[in-house]
């Protein structure tokens, strides 16, 4: 496990903080910020962000906790469900920087909810919501990425109020929900997705979508607007972290979505895929100190539109997990090799499937089933699930799947791993 080298004036208590979490746990999903303190061991449970469905259940989204510790009782189940009134899109989320607090957010309203997780990691609580937003931001719209930094938590949205287009920004508050500072995407690279920090070489790197004219249309209307479909992000921006000053802008056709950084010291790249291409790339550190974007590999058939949208890696960087939308697949891909990506495995999921996350020792794998409310299938086609797997290096082997259609929940997206022992002996949450 390595330490991040934390540069910069960060506050003395948030860098001992910060090193003392880091050097005495390990990581869960792989894919979290170097500043959260990671779970030791088996993960307890999943915490689904779900968005609400018109005549399913209470029609709200939802926080759903899913146990997934075999040991216990409750295992493959739906352990509590915390509805925040309404549909708001509900997207992505994450911990803050102690681990305490998780933050999710709705993409069409740009609500925040903050829940408590701390004090019940079985029954996490409501305990804060941000309405102002789009106000306090300057006008960002659609907030997605919420990535923990120590004290703080910085927010990548996708869109801006005065077009509703793909302009937009990185907008940062402080753990108690205070509004800190807006950086707007610099000008040629102004669209905005994914947000992922390698705090060794002080880098960030943000990744590109669309705006919320687009993102909130059916798929399938969309995707026969010709004028609609230019309007999706092909960059990925290189950051000075600690200053928040965009160094470079790389051109990744296609959309690059969800980044993820090689997780080995020595190993200075990172990964994303382009869903409308289905590309993998590679952004790969030169020895000038420099970034280049090389495409790597190719998801299924890109002819048929397969859409990946979703990226996992290995604790090793050895194997690259796509989910792919349209074709409900999980491919496992090596990518050893940073610049030439092979496919080693495939494995058909569902009707649909978008999220994929796995456990820090890459035994457990887990995926949902929900895009976006209005990219979903429709009909029969419109599973929606979560489903876990065993994975022993060469196959999927299937734990036990949960019907959110059937449990009357909604359309599952995000997941975040959550643990009961790493609360035990802390201090409580405040109320």
């Amino acid at each position: 496990m390595r330490l991040p080298l934390l540069r910069g004036a960060l506050p003395c208590a948030a860098l001992f903080v910060a090193v003392v979490c880091a050097a005495a746990a390990r990581a869960d999903e792989t894919c979290q910020s170097p500043y959260l303190p990671k779970i030791v061991g088996q993960e307890d449970f999943l915490h689904v962000w779900t968005l609400g469905m018109e005549g399913v259940g209470d029609g709200s989204d939802k926080l759903v906790t899913i146990g997934v510790n075999p040991a216990r009782p409750e295992y493959g189940k739906v352990v509590s469900s915390v509805s925040v009134g309404g549909r708001h899109e509900a997207h992505h989320g994450g911990f803050s920087d102690d681990r305490r607090m998780l933050w999710m957010g709705g993409l069409d309203d740009s609500m925040i909810y903050v829940f408590d997780v701390a004090s019940d990691p079985a029954h996490p609580k409501l305990v804060k919501t941000i309405d102002d937003f789009v106000a306090k931001s300057g006008g960002a719209v659609g907030p997605h990425t919420f990535y923990a930094l120590p004290g703080r938590m910085l927010i990548s949205a996708l869109s801006n109020a005065t077009d509703g287009g793909g302009k937009t920004a990185l907008v940062e508050y402080n753990n108690a929900g205070e509004f800190i500072r807006t950086i707007w995407m610099p000008e040629g690279a102004e669209y905005g997705y994914d947000l992922r920090v390698n705090a060794d070489l002080n880098r960030m790197l943000t990744s590109s979508f669309t705006g919320r004219n687009n993102y909130m249309r059916p798929l399938g209307e969309l995707m026969q607007d010709a004028e609609a479909m230019k309007r999706f992000g092909d960059t990925v921006v290189v950051w000075d972290f600690h200053t928040r000053k965009p160094l470079q802008t790389l051109a990744v056709p296609g959309a690059p979505l969800e980044i993820r950084w090689a997780l080995q010291p020595q190993h200075h790249y990172a990964f994303t895929s382009s869903a409308l291409t289905a590309k993998l790339w590679s952004i790969l550190r030169k020895d000038d100190g420099t970034f280049e974007a090389v495409e790597i590999g190719t998801v299924g058939d890109p002819a048929t539109i397969p859409l990946p949208v979703d990226i996992s890696l290995s604790a090793d960087d050895k194997h690259l997990f796509v989910s792919s939308f349209n074709d409900g697949t999980a491919r496992v891909f090596d990518v050893s090799n940073p610049r030439q990506a092979k496919q080693v495995y495939e494995k058909k999921i569902g009707k649909q499937l978008n999220m994929v996350s796995q456990s820090w020792d890459g035994k457990r794998v887990y995926f949902t089933s929900s895009l976006l409310a209005n990219w979903d299938k429709t009909g029969d086609q419109n599973e929606q699930f979560l489903k876990a797997f065993d994975w022993n290096g060469r196959e999927l082997a299937p734990r036990f799947a949960i019907d959110f259609l059937a449990e009357k929940l909604g359309r599952p997206h995000i997941m975040n791993l959550g643990s009961e022992s790493f609360y035990r002996g802390r201090v409580a949450a405040a109320p």
